[in-house]
């Protein structure tokens, strides 16, 4: 259990472990964020007009649209959670209120960064603040990204098999994607297990492909590249050892990120009854949601920009009624992506406790 570091020398391991986001990049990536926003509010009024739009928001049923709150901050609270609780084992000082802040910081960053990859630098520069290792934040956060995504895949798997037959009709020409994501996930699931426990089995296929890439000029330092990825591996396989030790918060954990999953994908079937659709039940959508949610991981833009509105609209179009299906991805945009980011940045602000 850590007791203590020089902080100044911990500050300045940050800029080899893990680098905050740049500020013109940030900036750039919310003018982008606004500019799909307006251009998704330009297009919804060019299609359906502003007397539909209008309709539509004064029959919305807003219980429905007060559920997909709900759904939203058990979400939060859930990644909260699965942050907080290695975090408490390392440090048992930690508070709940610092592991939801660094939480909410992560999700702006992971919003306004291609490809999710801002948020974990930027919880991990947070969390120096409060006198946390980086390597112990980073280690906390492995673990975390480990049960999640595991968590993920299994809940929607076992959903996919008791609603195969909607899922395979509603996904038609994009099944074999469905099919080739999911197994996709399953494998990189294996690959990081392989990591932390047979090391040497991923090191004897990731060095020459490393050193064949540096070659041809894909890496500019192959031989670092190859020693920044053992120590990956090394950080891995203290993670599974520790976890094969803590069964118990494990198991916590799993069932934390099973709820926060549900939690996520129950978002879109809230959007779905607050505009009055129905014949569709909440364990048909999320499978579909799940898929939609793998694809979206594949898109470069800061929080899979148009990839993800265009998804909602080819896999929901059929299912939801005529002329809702615009609003619906505004509000599940709204819910998923814009919130928190709003969110996200308040928590950037300093009190006045805070230097």
């Amino acid at each position: 259990m850590p007791d203590g570091f020089e902080k100044n020398e911990d500050i300045e391991n940050l800029e080899e472990d893990v680098k905050p986001a740049n500020k013109k990049v940030v900036v750039f990536n919310f003018i982008l964020i606004i500019v799909i926003f307006i251009g998704l509010f330009i297009y919804m009024i060019s299609v359906d007009g502003i007397d539909n739009i209008i309709q539509l928001l004064t029959e919305v049923d807003y219980k429905w649209v007060f559920a997909g709150i709900v759904c939203v901050l058990i979400h939060w609270i859930c990644e909260a959670i699965n942050l907080h609780m290695p975090l408490k084992k390392m440090y048992p000082n930690q508070k709940f209120t610092n592991s939801f802040k660094v939480s909410m910081i992560g999700q702006l960053f992971n919003n306004i960064t291609p490809f999710s990859s801002g948020g974990q630098p930027m919880q991990a520069y947070e969390l120096t603040k409060t006198g946390k290792r980086v390597s112990n934040s980073l280690s906390a956060m492995a673990m975390k990204f480990i049960i999640t995504q595991t968590a993920l895949v299994v809940s929607t798997l076992i959903v996919v098999m008791f609603e195969f037959q909607f899922f395979a009709n509603l996904m038609q020409d994009y099944l074999w994607i469905a099919i080739l994501g999911f197994s996709l996930n399953i494998f990189a699931i294996i690959i990081v297990i392989l990591a932390g426990i047979k090391k040497r089995l991923i090191t004897f296929f990731t060095t020459p492909i490393i050193k064949l890439l540096g070659k041809i000029h894909v890496f500019k330092n192959p031989e670092k590249t190859i020693e920044k990825l053992d120590k990956s591996i090394d950080n891995f396989k203290e993670q599974f050892l520790y976890m094969k030790s803590e069964k118990r918060l494990v198991l916590k954990m799993f069932i934390t990120a099973v709820i926060q999953s549900f939690a996520y994908y129950s978002i879109t079937y809230m959007v779905y009854r607050a505009f009055g659709n129905s014949g569709v039940t909440f364990w048909q959508i999320i499978p579909t949601q799940a898929f939609l949610l793998l694809i979206m991981t594949f898109i470069p833009t800061p929080g899979s920009g148009l990839g993800a509105e265009g998804g909602f609209y080819l896999l929901f179009q059929s299912i939801f009624q005529y002329g809702t299906i615009n609003m619906s991805i505004l509000f599940w945009r709204l819910y998923t992506f814009y919130l928190p980011i709003i969110v996200g940045a308040l928590f950037l602000i300093p009190t006045r406790r805070e230097k």
